[in-house]
C-alpha cells in the first residue's frame, strides 16, 4: 500500500493532518504506527500505546529501538521498504513495557506489516500495523510439540521390546529417550525372582538393579558414576525413585535447592547430578498387571526446557508402554530360567564307574535370546553288564517342553527292565505316550551294544542317525537306521537294526540342534558327521570339545550329544571322595 502526502519533511507528511490521521487509526483494534524517513514515531494510535505499555508522548519523536530495546527484528526491513516501496511482513518476538500477567522472561510474538509513505514519487515515511500473535504462536508451538510426542510414542513401539531380553528393552528405553527427550535417562529394575542373589537393604533403603544408564554426548560417560548397569543401586526414603514407587506416580524433582529437607544420601547425589550441570529429574513409574517392575528417570540438564506438564504425561504414557514390553521379558525370563534349571536337574549325567562302558555326555544350551528345548539323554544300565543308551528331544520349547521332556525319561527307564529289543521299547513307550495325554511328540534314538557279539541294536523314532567311529584309520561312519515315526503320534511300526560295533568302536549321538542349519537341507548338515575322528589320545571328553567347538557356534537350538564306548581291558576304579 502507497500513501500518497503533499510535502515531506522531518515531521509528519503535510497532508496528513494528526487529526485526520487520529480519526482514521486511534478507534483501530490493531496497533499502527507512522514512522519518518529516519524511523522516528509521528503517531501512535491507543492501541499500540498498550501493546507497548507507553504512552504516545514516549514515543514521538524517538527511533521503535530506543523506544523498545527488548524487541528483535524491524530495523533492516523497514529500511528495505524505504529503499524499494515494497509492502513487507514479518514475525518479532521480544517484549514490550506491558504488563500482560505473563513471566517477564516469556516471549511475545507479534505480526507486522509495513507500508512506504510516499510524496511525488520520493519515501518519506512508513506506515506500520501490528497484530499480537502470542497465543496464536504458542498453539501453533503446542501442536508441534504435541505433533512430536506422538511421532515419540508411535516409534517407541518398534524401536523398545525387539527382543524378549529384560536388559536389552531397557537399554532400548533409555537410548529410545536421550536426547531427543532427555538428557540422560536410567532405569532401574527390581532384581529378578529367579537366578539372583541379592542381599537385602538396610532398613528404609530400597534397592534396585541399574539395568541401563545413558546420556547425550560427553554425559554418556560422566553418568556412569552414579552406577554401572547390573550395579544394584540403594534409594533413601526421600529420593525421587523411592517416592515415585511409593505413590505410583510421576516425580518431577527439581534440584535447585538440593540440600533443603534431603537426606545426606540424596543430597549428595543431587550435588554430583548439579555439579555435571544437571538440573531437574522426571521419575515415572514402570508397572505391568498392577505390578511395579522399576522406575524410568529422564533427566535434563541447563540449557534445556523444564519438564512441562506435557512432557510428564508423555513420560508416562511412554512408561507404561516400555513397561508391557518389560513385563513380557520378566516373564520370559522366569519361565526360561525355571525350564532351563528343570532340564539340567532332568539330564542323567554320567556316574561311575561304568565297569564295561565308556561314557561322555554334554549339553549346550542355546544363545540366552531363544527359548530352552526338550533336549534330553539317559544311560540305563540292563542284564548282563549292557547300558541302553538314548537320545531324545521334545518338540517345542518352554517349561511344556521340559516337563514332557521328565515324563518321556520316567516312562523309558520303567521299560528299559523288561530286557526289550529297543524298537519293542519304542512301540510300548508310544503307547504309553498316547494313553497318558501327553500331547508333546518327541523324536527318540535307542542303542544297546553287544559287547560279546560285537552289534549295536538301533531303534529310531523320527531322530537323526548315529554315528560310529571306528578306530584309525578307519574314521566315521553315518549309519542309515530305520526311522519310525515320533513318539505320542501312536502310529508305531519301529525296527531294530544291528549295526557291526567292534572293540574300541564310539557310538556317537545327538539332537538335531548340533547340524539344523537354516537355509540348508538336513541332509547335507548331517553329512558333514561322517568327517569326525577320535582325537589324539582317543578321550571322549576331548572328542565332544572338539565336536562342538567346530559344530556349535552358529547353532540356533539346544544341544545335547552323547558318545560311549566298550571298554577294553580292566573297568576303571574313580576313587571315592571323601566323606
Amino acid at each position: 500500500m502507497l500513501l500518497q502526502a503533499d510535502t515531506c519533511d522531518d515531521g509528519m507528511p503535510s497532508s496528513f493532518d494528526p487529526r485526520t490521521v487520529a480519526a482514521l487509526f486511534d478507534g483501530n483494534p490493531a496497533a499502527v504506527a507512522v514512522l519518518d524517513h529516519d524511523l522516528r514515531y509521528t503517531y501512535v494510535n491507543p492501541a499500540l500505546e498498550r501493546l507497548n505499555g507507553l504512552p504516545a508522548g514516549s514515543h514521538i519523536g524517538r527511533r521503535f529501538f530506543q523506544v523498545l530495546p527488548g524487541l528483535r527484528g524491524q530495523a533492516s526491513a523497514l529500511r528495505a521498504v524505504l529503499a524499494d516501496g515494497k509492502p513487507r511482513e514479518e514475525t518479532l518476538h521480544g517484549q514490550t513495557w506491558a504488563a500482560d500477567g505473563a513471566d517477564d522472561a516469556d516471549q511475545r510474538f507479534w505480526r507486522a506489516t509495513y507500508s512506504r509513505l510516499d510524496s511525488d514519487g520520493a519515501a518519506c515515511g512508513l506506515m506500520v500495523i501490528v497484530v499480537e500473535i502470542t497465543d496464536l504462536t504458542r498453539q501453533r508451538e503446542e501442536l508441534e510439540q504435541a505433533r512430536g510426542h506422538v511421532a515419540l510414542l508411535s516409534t517407541a513401539a518398534v524401536r523398545i521390546g525387539t527382543t524378549l531380553d529384560m536388559d536389552t528393552t531397557c537399554r532400548e528405553l533409555a537410548a529410545f529417550v536421550v536426547p531427543d527427550f532427555a538428557d540422560a535417562a536410567a532405569v532401574d529394575v527390581f532384581p529378578s525372582e529367579v537366578g539372583h542373589s541379592v542381599r537385602r537393604p538396610v532398613p528404609g533403603v530400597m534397592r534396585l538393579r541399574r539395568a541401563a544408564v545413558r546420556g547425550d554426548g560427553e554425559l554418556d560417560e560422566q553418568v556412569q558414576r552414579f552406577g554401572h548397569p547390573g550395579e544394584y543401586i540403594d534409594f533413601a526414603a526421600d529420593s525421587a525413585v523411592t517416592r515415585c514407587l511409593a505413590e505410583n506416580e510421576p516425580v518431577l524433582d527439581g534440584w535447585e535447592d538440593h540440600s533443603s529437607g534431603r537426606s545426606v544420601v540424596t543430597a549428595d547425589r543431587i550435588a554430583a547430578s548439579r555439579a555435571l550441570g544437571l538440573r531437574e529429574a522426571l521419575v515415572v513409574p514402570l508397572a505391568a498387571r498392577g505390578r511395579p517392575l522399576g522406575t524410568l528417570s529422564l533427566v535434563r540438564a541447563d540449557g534445556s526446557p523444564a519438564f512441562s506438564d506435557q512432557d510428564v504425561a508423555v513420560a508416562r504414557e511412554l512408561a507404561v508402554r516400555a513397561a508391557v514390553d518389560l513385563d513380557h521379558a520378566r516373564r520370559y525370563d522366569h519361565e526360561h530360567s525355571i525350564a532351563r534349571e528343570l532340564q539340567r536337574s532332568l539330564l542323567s549325567e554320567p556316574w561311575g564307574p561304568h565297569p564295561h562302558v565308556e561314557i561322555a555326555t554334554r549339553y549346550l544350551p542355546a544363545d540366552e535370546g531363544v527359548l530352552v528345548g526338550g533336549d534330553w539323554f539317559d544311560v540305563v544300565p540292563l542284564k548282563d553288564g549292557r547300558h541302553l543308551k538314548a537320545m531324545g528331544d521334545v518338540m517345542g520349547h518352554g517349561v511344556e517342553a521340559a516337563v514332557a521332556m521328565s515324563q518321556y525319561r520316567s516312562l523309558l527307564r520303567l521299560l528299559a527292565g523288561d530286557d526289550l529289543h529297543p524298537h519293542q521299547i519304542l512301540e510300548q513307550l508310544d503307547g504309553m505316550v498316547e494313553r497318558s495325554g501327553l500331547d508333546r511328540a518327541a523324536t527318540c534314538l535307542l542303542a544297546v551294544v553287544d559287547r560279546f557279539g560285537g552289534v549295536c541294536e538301533v531303534a529310531s523314532a523320527g531322530h537323526l542317525p548315529p554315528v560310529f567311529i571306528d578306530p584309525a584309520p578307519a574314521g566315521a561312519r553315518l549309519v542309515p537306521v530305520p526311522v519310525g515315526p515320533p513318539l505320542g503320534t501312536g502310529f508305531g511300526g519301529y525296527r531294530t537294526a544291528s549295526v557291526p560295533c567292534g572293540p574300541g568302536t564310539v557310538l556317537f549321538m545327538y539332537t538335531d540342534g548340533l547340524v539344523e542349519r537354516r537355509g540348508e537341507d538336513i541332509d547335507v548338515s548331517v553329512g558333514r558327521l561322517a568327517s569326525l575322528a577320535l582325537p589324539p589320545g582317543g578321550h571322549l571328553e576331548d572328542l565332544l570339545d572338539q565336536v562342538l567347538d567346530r559344530f556349535g557356534d552358529d547353532a540356533e537350538d539346544d544341544i545335547a550329544v552323547l558318545a560311549s564306548r566298550i571298554r577294553e581291558g580292566p573297568p576303571v576304579v574313580r576313587p571315592t571322595p571323601p566323606e
